[in-house]
């Protein structure tokens, strides 16, 4: 799978990166949302974990951006990953736009499952 980490939190974002890449995923890290916008234009990827307070804009209007992207072209896979609780009204906002909520620090585990799991 290749998967596109946005965080601004650069040592965070490697860090996953890189058990990824032990997994056999393939992954790409940008720390801005204008980053990860302008990689998901030119590179498709199958997921996208995405961080929801960025200093640029928001997380959730990178899911915004990413959702209208050509079908073919945008990832399937949205995940939050943030601080907040998808309870937090940060979270609740994020709630419909994307396809999960992981709360940092992430369980990994759960992010395997995710990952393996069949699409919606």
């Amino acid at each position: 799978m290749n998967v596109l980490i946005v965080d601004d939190n650069e040592a965070a974002a490697d860090l996953l990166r890189e058990l990824l890449e032990l997994q056999g995923h393939t992954a790409r890290c940008t720390y801005t949302a204008q980053k990860a916008v302008d990689a998901a234009a030119e590179e498709a990827f199958d997921a996208a974990l995405i961080d929801l307070t960025l200093p640029d804009f928001p997380g959730t209007e990178v899911a915004r951006r990413l959702r209208s992207l050509a079908s073919h072209a945008g990832p399937r896979l949205l995940v939050a990953v943030t601080g907040f609780s998808a309870e937090d009204a940060a979270g609740a906002a994020a709630r419909d736009l994307f396809d999960h909520h992981l709360q940092k620090p992430i369980d990994f585990g759960e992010l395997t499952a995710i990952l393996s799991a069949p699409p919606r």
